[in-house]
Parts: C-alpha cells; structure tokens; sequence
C-alpha cells in the first residue's frame, strides 16, 4: 500500500512513517514544517500547505496512493481558546480541502488524528466512545466538527475512515533516536524532562481542579503504541473494516503531580516546581476505556508511563536542541 501522511514530518507523524517503512509500506509526506523537521524523516517528502487545495490536488495527482493519514493540525488547547481561527482554520477548512482533494482523485481510505478533547469534562470514567461529545475548547471543537462530518463522507461518496481519539501522546523511540521536538515545548512530560536536564524552568500551568491532588489527570499513551494503532487501523481499512472511531490511552489515569514526581524519580533530580498561569479550557480527569480497540482491531499497549519518561528522558539527554534542521 501507498499512502500519503499529512504532518508526516512532526513528532506523533514522524515515527509512524518509521514504524511504517520497517514494515516496508511505501509512505511520501506531506508537511509544511512549521512544526515538523526534515531530519525526523527519510522518505519523499512534499512540502506544501493544506491550505492551498491545488498543491494537495497535485500531491495525490497520478501518484497511486491507495490511502491518506492525516496528523496536521495545530494542537494546543490554550491556544485554540486564544486564538479559535487559527485553530479552525489548520484544523477544519484544511481537512476539507484534504478530503475533497481525495475524493477528486479516487483516494478512499482515510485515517484521521483526533483526540480525547472532544470528550470536554467526563460525564463518567472511563471514556467510551458512544458517549455525547462535548468539547469545551475550540481545538476539541475542531477535531469533533471532523468527526461529525466524516460518516457524510463515508454515506455520500463512500470514502472510508477510522478516527484516532488520542490520549496525550508521550515518549520516544525506544533507542532515543527520535522524539518530540516542540517549540516552544509546552507538554508536560518534555518539559519536567527538559528542567531535569536544566535546560528550561518547570511551571505548573493546570488550574485547582476537584481531584484527589488538585491537578489534572490524563490517560499517557506511548508514541510507538499510537504508532501501531494506526498501523492497524488502516490494514482493518483494507481489509474490509467499516468506518470506526476508536479510543486510543492505556486507559489509566495519571495526576500532573504524580507525573512530575515519576520523572523526578526516573532522571534522579529534584528540580523546581514553580507556578504558572492556569491554562484555560482544560477537564478536570480524562482517561479510557480501550476495549473496542483492542476487541476489533487486537491492540495492545506495550509500554506504561516509565517507559514514556525513559524513552523520552534519553531523547531529550541526547538532543537537547532537538532535531538539526527544521
């Protein structure tokens, strides 16, 4: 299989292309890098804008891409509540230039990135994935509008997809020789990570929130179980699987504080905690149930919140200006 990957070049993109090409799929990427970086891929690479129809248009013109992955968007929750165009406009007028670029070449296997934000606050744990959404910032706004559209897609025009919802992504290649490269950095896995190394202070940015130690809780998923997640999720798409959304976390939760204090823990240094401003539009506690990824498509998670933290610790230990080129 053939298949084009959006925002190939940036951090969750980059190494499901390497997961994918070990496993010998062709892959060409489509990336503006504004976010992503030309050493974190060793394919063909386009760069070009999904704002612009006519450079996707040409992209998937004539090429025999039998499948689009599609992992551009802007991502950051505080943000999007800041500035809701620009998370609009990167996030749903350009999917629909994706899709219909698509559909314009007879591209009908799509597996789109979306995320536990569509969710806004649980109205109980875990999350499921029937459950009404109702994001409560504009970038979860964004990815629901998505996932609302495409089963029109699917009905109208036949155009087969699987959406992703996401569960903070973390960690790295397991050898360090790839990870997240943000900037500026603002997850906090990286960043506790970055102030252990002492290259950058640690703030708490999450409001006082109604949990057992006043700090969010969040479902930590391994960027190489993401990575498999899609991987399987586009060979059920060829194989015949129905358009699905599946949830994708180890469906447990973690505190910010409990997170901090396990990276303390694994880089052995006891750095600062200052206080930052409350990030606004953020849940109290998100974590998943992944049954029915595991019962329809047999994932299975292999890596737990200490293997994110040392993954990523020797990422950042090895690259501490992160990847060379943008």
């Amino acid at each position: 299989m053939k298949v084009l990957v959006t925002g190939g070049a940036g951090y969750i993109g980059s190494i499901t292309v390497k997961k994918f090409q070990e496993q010998g799929t062709e892959v060409v990427v489509f990336d503006n890098l504004s976010k992503g970086h030309n050493e974190a891929i060793d394919c063909p690479l386009v760069v070009g804008d999904l704002q612009n129809r006519e450079e996707i248009s040409k992209a998937l013109a004539g090429a025999g891409f039998e499948a689009v992955m599609h992992f551009a968007a802007s991502t950051m929750v505080d943000e999007s509540v800041k500035d809701p165009k620009k998370h609009f406009n990167n996030n749903v007028c350009t999917t629909f230039n994706l899709l219909d670029a698509m559909l314009e070449h007879n591209v009908k296997k799509f597996i789109y990135s979306s995320s536990s934000e569509v969710y806004g606050e649980a109205e109980r744990l875990p999350l499921l994935e029937e459950m009404t959404l109702k994001p409560l910032n504009p970038y979860g706004l964004s990815k629901a509008m998505i996932e609302w559209s495409l089963p029109w897609y699917d009905s109208g025009y036949g155009l087969k997809f699987i959406a992703l919802r996401y569960f903070n992504a973390a960690g790295a290649m397991l050898d360090g020789s790839m990870g997240e490269d943000h900037r500026p950095e603002m997850h906090l896995i990286p960043t506790a990570i970055r102030s252990a190394l002492g290259l950058c202070d640690f703030k708490l940015t999450c409001a006082k929130m109604d949990t057992p130690d006043g700090t969010t809780i969040r479902d930590y998923t391994h960027v190489l179980d993401l990575a498999s997640a899609h991987i399987l999720a586009l060979e059920a798409l060829a194989q015949g699987h129905q358009s699905d959304i599946f949830n994708v976390g180890v469906g447990k939760g973690y505190s910010t504080l409990e997170v901090v204090k396990k990276v303390q823990e694994i880089t052995g240094v006891e750095f600062s905690v200052g206080k930052g401003e409350p990030r606004k539009g953020e849940p109290a506690a998100k974590y998943c149930s992944n049954e029915k990824l595991r019962r329809e498509l047999g994932w299975e998670p292999k890596y737990g919140l200490e293997e994110m933290i040392e993954s990523a610790y020797l990422w950042h230990k090895n690259h501490p200006e992160g990847y060379e080129t943008k």
